[in-house]
């Protein structure tokens, strides 16, 4: 058995193991975690750039990877502490973004501001116990090479948008978006999608 699985199969040392790394009742990473652990198991490509003011709670048990020549513009969230966040090359965050593993972006995407992309989501089923002592679930996000996301956009947890797709400005995801698709509202529904045997874009019915 690894140290991994040794830490995580004894559940007082794993709680004394996620002290050491976490700040207590924060999700922020402690300064000694943020500053010799994170730069040597993170990955960020050539010319990828991190903005001073955005937030990474990011820690060393699950990815972090930021692609080539990618940015993180000021004032986002990237937040690895339940699942891998990875983010492709020649992609750019924009202001104020939220992102919540387990989350894979593509290469080429263009996020644009006051996104929220979860993969988690709480428990709620005992009605005796404060709903943050309940744990969470996780289901992985994935946005394919090319999308581009409107501002205030939320994608739930689950959802696959496909490759070259534009999301509406204000649309919240529910579930998934095929390929090459323009996606409005509250729920996000498909309104166009190209014909590549046509070479045009469909209007889609309702």
């Amino acid at each position: 058995m690894g140290l991994k699985e040794k830490i995580k199969s004894n559940n007082r040392l794993k709680k004394l193991v996620h002290a050491s790394i976490l700040i207590p009742n924060q999700t922020r990473p402690r300064l000694w975690v943020r500053m010799f652990v994170n730069p040597l198991y993170h990955k960020k490509g050539k010319g990828a750039c991190i903005r001073r003011k955005t937030r990474l709670d990011v820690a060393p048990w699950n990815k972090f990877e930021l692609g080539s020549h990618s940015t993180i513009e000021d004032y986002s969230a990237i937040n690895n502490g339940v699942g891998d966040v990875i983010i492709g090359d020649r992609t750019k965050i924009g202001l104020s973004n939220t992102i919540i593993g387990p989350v894979t972006i593509g290469n080429d995407i263009r996020l644009a501001q006051n996104i929220t992309v979860s993969g988690l989501n709480h428990i709620y089923e005992d009605i005796n116990l404060p709903i943050h002592k309940q744990g969470v679930t996780t289901s992985p996000i994935v946005i394919e090479d090319e999308t581009w996301i409107g501002a205030n956009v939320v994608v739930l947890a689950g959802v696959t948008i496909g490759k070259h797709s534009v999301i509406a400005a204000g649309s919240v995801v529910t579930k998934d978006i095929p390929p090459y698709s323009i996606a409005v509202g509250n729920p996000a529904r498909v309104v166009k999608q190209y014909n590549d045997q046509t070479n045009t874009w469909d209007k889609i019915k309702k």
